[in-house]
């Protein structure tokens, strides 16, 4: 919040100058610093990061992914000397962090720097399948969303999206290449690849304004739903806060049979059961009013 609102024109000198490093943002996000009002709620710095054409922006959930982009940093900025430097969005909420799966290192960091990949397939099968897209602090929302929809019979896949600029940068460039030379073959984006086989509906969840995650929609394959945190905020404990932007378990289990319901791929019957028991009013103020 501060280091691109109130420094904006620092770190654009940093980018005018090709200066090189990490620009940490601590106690990112506009639900993770509770209580300490709207001053200090972050929802737009990604946004506003988007702006600086040699700034590469992420927002990892989970500690390996920090050493990722760390060290691929270091490669390219200091090995490479390429004239660039980064944005890590850093959370103040503690949570369990997961080890590295074995044998997927290599798999794992491509996708990081990329800006996404599957964390976690659902094993449930069947045509009735949610992508469920998170990143940063409220991936745990995603996880717990997952759960329930799981209980369900509701085959739910985990993706952590650890940048929505860079696949929103790398899908202009394909398509780019494609205008300018229509006679080469098409180059796929790696938004294509990641959700080449994906099947069902998308949800991606963000602690960020919701045109962080549709900066990717025009590419998505799938019928693809937004949940971020529009809106000023309020003083008030996590949970409360997640409630009141519409990104807790409960908005991402709803969107989730919302999308699917009106794709047909659970009935009308399932939808009103399985929607009665979340905690959700179609009287709630929008809180982008608020």
């Amino acid at each position: 919040m501060f280091g691109f609102q109130r420094v904006g024109d620092m770190v654009w000198a940093c980018g005018d100058m090709m200066a090189k490093g990490f620009l940490l943002g601590a106690t990112a996000g506009r639900t993770t610093l509770n209580g300490e009002g709207l001053q200090h709620q972050d929802g737009h710095s990604h946004l506003l990061a988007a702006t600086f054409p040699n700034l590469l922006s992420y927002d990892p959930a989970f500690a390996y992914e920090i050493t990722f982009i760390i060290r691929e940093g270091i490669r390219r900025m200091y090995s490479e000397q390429e004239n660039i430097f980064y944005y890590l969005t850093l959370y103040n909420e503690n949570y369990p962090m997961p080890a590295l799966p074995d044998g997927k290192e290599e798999t794992i960091a491509e996708g990081v720097i990329k800006g996404g990949y599957l964390w976690q397939e659902s094993l449930t099968e069947g045509e009735c399948r949610v992508q469920l897209m998170g990143s940063g602090a409220v991936m745990q929302s995603v996880i717990k969303a997952a759960a329930w929809l799981e209980a369900k019979g509701i085959a739910a896949d985990i993706w952590s999206m650890t940048s929505y600029t860079e696949l929103a940068r790398n899908a202009e460039a394909c398509e780019r290449q494609s205008r300018i030379d229509p006679d080469a073959p098409v180059k796929a984006s790696n938004i294509a690849t990641l959700f080449a086989g994906s099947k069902g509906v998308a949800v991606a969840v963000t602690d960020y304004m919701k045109a962080l995650p549709n900066s990717i929609a025009k590419w998505m394959p799938l019928p693809y739903t937004c949940l971020g945190t529009d809106g000023y905020g309020l003083s008030e404990a996590r949970d409360v806060l997640r409630d009141h932007f519409e990104v807790s378990e409960c908005y991402i289990a709803g969107a989730a049979l919302t999308s699917l319901a009106r794709e047909g791929l659970i009935n009308d019957g399932e939808f009103q059961a399985w929607f009665s028991e979340l905690d959700i009013s179609g009287e709630k103020e929008d809180p982008i009013n608020l």
